[in-house]
């Protein structure tokens, strides 16, 4: 009996390791992650005591378009989901192929970013090499990411876990401030003036950033447990946490500290540590340390599926889709992650690129919320699955938009 060459042998698949518990911590991973360590105190300069408020308003925001992947996970549980979502929505391969290296390039561009934000943190407590510790860390989660989906998912849960308990800290170290929002809840609300909503406003185009993040969830799909359940479930339960986490914190900052004060510090969330009288606030930095390289591994597996999923459907070298059979990992698309995120880190000057991210992350929305839109107008329901009203992705299209238009009006006032 002749023997099937490898080109007609089945391929291998990627491994469904993920259960529901797991997702909803990698989705964290991906949400929480560095950005409150810094954005705290922006968001504090711009809506003062009204900060909480803006978080709010910025989760409901983004809920739109978490509802939208949520939907869409469902529906087309595969890898490189942004992609296949705007091919089905739009007929389109060539703008399917585009939105696929949109996501890995922003993907790849913020881990870099990351990395250099790490060099600038480590250097507080060693004095090493610049090169040096890129180098390391490049390889380090290199290394992770390919081992294997359920470790290295394992590990950046745990990072996960310790990023949220460094949250939780400063609520718990500033528990009086916490225990008098009852008689203080006045200042926390804000009145029919223009100018309160004004910052309010500004805070929620800040805060809505925070959020960013859970898109990144749907690149594992193959990966996952019964995922036309768990997926669209872990997205929505991550959004929930993000938002209750953010609440809770920033609720607890203003009240404890003058929002002047903590527009003013370098690290909020030290800061916060310090005036409790508790302690110095360098445990809060080692556990940013951790945010930052868990956000860096994240985003490499999330670029290293995109790959995997554009190559299995025929639109990036075949290559790229190869699963090793021992790892049941895409090694080959995985190093391709790490090596593009260590040469961008290593070249450096990339916060002006970084800044992009958000603003191709928000591109990507309008698009993924008006697929969903055009995919229900003429599949309106599923067999089994999420499946909500059509205005919700029209109005997250909207709000995505917007978002964007804010932001290309940023950049146009700089030129």
């Amino acid at each position: 009996m002749r023997v099937p060459s490898p080109i007609e042998q089945k391929p291998i698949p990627l491994k469904r390791s993920l259960s529901l518990p797991l997702l909803v911590l990698y989705g964290l991973g991906t949400t929480v992650g560095a950005g409150i360590y810094s954005l705290l105190g922006e968001v504090a300069r711009a809506a003062g005591y009204f900060a909480p408020v803006s978080f709010l308003l910025a989760s409901l925001l983004a809920a739109l378009t978490a509802i939208s992947f949520a939907e869409l996970s469902a529906r087309f549980p595969r890898a490189a989901g942004v992609a296949l979502y705007v091919e089905r929505g739009f007929s389109s391969r060539t703008l399917s192929l585009v939105v696929g290296l949109l996501v890995i390039s922003a993907g790849l561009v913020s881990s870099s970013a990351l990395l250099n934000g790490f060099v600038g943190y480590a250097l507080e407590f060693v004095s090493v090499d610049r090169v040096f510790i890129i180098i390391f860390c490049a390889l380090l989660i290199g290394v992770v990411a390919a081992w294997g989906i359920l470790e290295s998912v394992v590990i950046a849960s745990v990072v996960t876990v310790v990023e949220l308990a460094g949250l939780y800290l400063v609520v718990i170290v500033n528990d009086a401030a916490l225990y008098s929002v009852v008689e203080r809840w006045p200042e926390l609300m804000p009145t029919a003036e223009l100018a309160s909503w004004g910052g309010i406003y500004a805070g929620v185009l800040l805060a809505f950033y925070a959020f960013i993040g859970f898109e990144d969830m749907v690149d594992v799909a193959e990966e996952v447990k019964n995922v036309k359940r768990t997926m669209p479930l872990a997205i929505l339960l991550t959004i929930l946490v993000t938002t209750l986490t953010y609440l809770l914190l920033m609720v607890t900052a203003v009240l404890a500290v003058p929002p002047v004060q903590l527009a003013n510090s370098q690290a909020p969330l030290a800061h916060l540590f310090v005036v409790s009288g508790t302690g110095e606030g360098a445990l809060i930095s080692v556990i940013g340390l951790f945010a930052i390289i868990n956000g860096a591994l994240i985003q490499v597996i999330m670029s290293s599926r995109v790959m995997y999923g554009l190559s299995s459907r025929g639109l990036l070298p075949a290559v790229l889709a190869r699963v090793n059979p021992r790892t049941q990992t895409p090694l080959i698309a995985t190093a391709c992650a790490a090596v593009i995120m260590l040469v961008l880190a290593l070249v450096g000057g990339l916060a002006s690129l970084a800044s992009l991210t958000s603003t191709i992350i928000l591109i990507l929305f309008v698009l993924v919320n008006a697929s969903l839109w055009r995919i229900k107008r003429n599949t309106p329901n599923i067999g089994d699955g999420f499946v909500f009203p059509r205005w919700v992705p029209a109005v997250g299209a909207v709000v995505s938009l917007v978002f964007v238009l804010v932001q290309v009006g940023r950049y146009v006032s700089l030129l």
